[in-house]
């Protein structure tokens, strides 16, 4: 009960917060809104003093930001998100148009995730149902290599490949049911990625639990062992599908931009960069509210999993699965470190902004051996110099939000409410909120980024703790007087800090991505910055004619993906002690 309490608490907490900072964006973005106003609405007329003033006024921006937060709220419970500033049409309708597109556009996505989590989860249940399970964990690569896929990426390929090439499928537009095709893979084959890979990488220590063999030996079928194990297996990674489920709504403001889907992201990119601010805020509060029912019923959908076993302290730990062995699992990590030391350390004795124009869009030669871009700079030396601004931040970006999950998870409660409110503002809005205070530029990116980043690792950490807290030997720990800092270090901590930083070795690439997005979008690093999203979204005009271009950031992104998973694994899975 108090767990439950702390989270509704929590909860509460940190939508009010996200509610005042939406309902206050006019008075903290820093720009005179009524000029903004006046020029959406009139280029030609000049902003006298008096006009501004008269703007002010009409708007309620004249009375400081608690009037104009009371104002909004009373708006807002009364059903009127305001008016649009650019076309003076009403918000609501705008903003459940777009939401609803959004929905439809993420259960489309949500199928292809699943869908795909079998795929890569299956030769291990399988095996492991029928006892033949020796440690090997084939999928890790292929999962990596798909989360580490950028959207933007993906969407244009399969643009350029199934529409432009082939013909197969609409190429933009929301009209017919083959419309929502080509974005649903495009957010779809990422997160099936990454959901793939933490269900695949929990599956071995379960099967490894006494009870498979007790099981296997009183002659169940192996469909019935394996329907068990994934019961055993998911509800500390629920959290996870309703965060996803999230992301994939706020998130895909790329991948709507690309085939022109008039969903909820699109919605918010397009009101910030017109300054339409009252539909921004009406954007970001859908989804806010969509995080909380998300993130309720994924909360819920764990504790109908759990049973009572999370209620009576009466569950059981997996045991540590076998660490290791095999030399591939020290070669491939080996592999990929030498190849991107080898690219990036090419790159930086390249100059990234030396343009030759008689070299535009070259293929790879001896003089550039990844080719040129639009405007004859090397492909090498922009992929090089590129990688400190996006490994760096990504890096410390990944290490701080495993810091902060850490400190946040031994709260469950809060740390669960908190994450799941807090993920209701994906990276790109998070920058497009960013952006309007501070302004497009790597140090906007990177505070946008690290804000949102930590959400999905505080969920995982609360789950751990509280089921490690819920085990049976540590209420018999507590019976027979062990003291609470005693139990904290030589069990919990224990046995969630591992499983943690291999979460944040895995997500890594995901914090890089999120960087690139925000630089595709042009709320990052600014031309001609040699960073790898503002590379990609400079190429990919390109891409039929100079691929390469496009694909030399990618290619170190899928590098970086399968070098962090590579490394997570060295030392075993997602095992605890017990």
């Amino acid at each position: 009960m108090r767990e439950r309490a702390g989270a509704v608490l929590a909860r509460t907490v940190a939508v009010a917060a996200i509610i005042v900072v939406v309902g206050l964006l006019p008075w903290l973005s820093g720009r005179d809104a009524a000029l903004s106003l006046l020029r959406a609405r009139s280029a030609e007329q000049e902003p006298t003093p008096e006009v501004l003033e008269a703007i002010r006024r009409e708007l309620g921006l004249d009375g400081g930001p608690v009037p104009l937060l009371g104002g909004w709220l009373a708006g807002v419970l009364r059903g009127d998100l305001g008016r649009s500033w650019v076309d003076g049409g009403p918000v609501l309708p705008s903003v459940l148009s777009g939401l609803g597109v959004s929905l439809t556009l993420m259960t489309a996505a949500l199928i292809v995730t699943v869908a795909l989590v079998c795929v890569l989860c299956a030769p291990t249940l399988v095996r492991g149902a029928r006892g033949t399970l020796r440690g090997g964990r084939a999928t890790g690569a292929a999962a990596a290599a798909l989360a580490a896929l950028p959207e933007f990426l993906i969407a244009t390929l399969l643009l350029v490949t199934l529409s432009v090439w082939l013909g197969w499928l609409p190429p933009y537009g929301w009209q017919n049911p083959q419309d929502m095709v080509l974005p649903a893979l495009a957010l779809g084959i990422p997160a099936g990625g990454v959901l793939g890979r933490l269900v695949d990488d929990a599956l071995p220590a379960v099967f490894a639990e006494p009870w498979v063999g007790l099981w296997r030996s009183a002659g169940c079928r192996p469909g019935v062992i394996a329907r068990a194990a994934l019961r055993r297996a998911l509800p500390p990674l629920v959290p996870q599908f309703g965060l996803v489920a999230v992301g994939l709504t706020g998130g895909a403001v790329a991948v709507e931009t690309v085939f022109a889907v008039p969903g909820i992201g699109r919605t918010a990119l397009g009101a910030a960069e017109s300054q339409d601010l009252p539909l921004l805020q009406g954007s970001v509060l859908a989804l806010v509210l969509l995080g909380v029912l998300a993130g309720t019923l994924a909360t819920a959908g764990r504790r109908w999993m759990l049973g009572p076993g999370l209620r009576d302290a009466a569950l059981s730990l997996p045991a540590p699965a076998a660490g290791g062995g095999g030399r591939w699992r020290r070669l491939v990590p080996a592999a990929c470190a030498a190849v991107l030391a080898v690219a990036v350390g090419w790159g930086l004795f390249l100059d990234p902004l030396a343009i030759d124009v008689a070299a535009r869009l070259a293929g790879p030669s001896w003089d550039h051996p990844l080719g040129t871009d639009a405007l004859g700079r090397d492909v090498l030396a922009r992929v090089g110099h590129g990688a400190a601004a996006t490994l760096g931040v990504a890096a410390l970006v990944s290490a701080g939000s495993y810091v902060v999950s850490l400190a946040l998870g031994f709260l469950p409660g809060p740390a669960s409410g908190a994450a799941e409110i807090a993920n209701a503002v994906p990276p790109v809005i998070a920058g497009i909120l960013v952006a309007a205070a501070l302004g497009p530029g790597t140090l906007g990116a990177s505070v946008a980024v690290a804000l949102v980043s930590w959400p999905v690792l505080s969920a995982h950490t609360a789950a751990l703790v509280s089921e490690t807290r819920a085990a049976a030997h540590l209420v018999a720990q507590r019976a027979i007087g062990s003291p609470p800092s005693w139990i904290l270090t030589r069990h919990v901590l224990p046995a969630v800090a591992g499983p943690i930083a291999r979460h944040a070795v895995l997500r890594l690439p995901g914090v890089a991505l999120a960087l690139a997005s925000l630089g595709f979008l042009g709320l990052g690093a600014q031309p001609p910055a040699p960073e790898w999203g503002l590379t990609l979204a400079e190429s990919l005009p390109y891409v039929e004619r100079a691929p390469w271009a496009a694909l030399a950031p990618a290619t170190m992104l899928l590098l970086l993906a399968a070098l962090a998973v590579s490394l997570s694994t060295l030392h075993g899975t997602e095992g605890r002690p017990s």
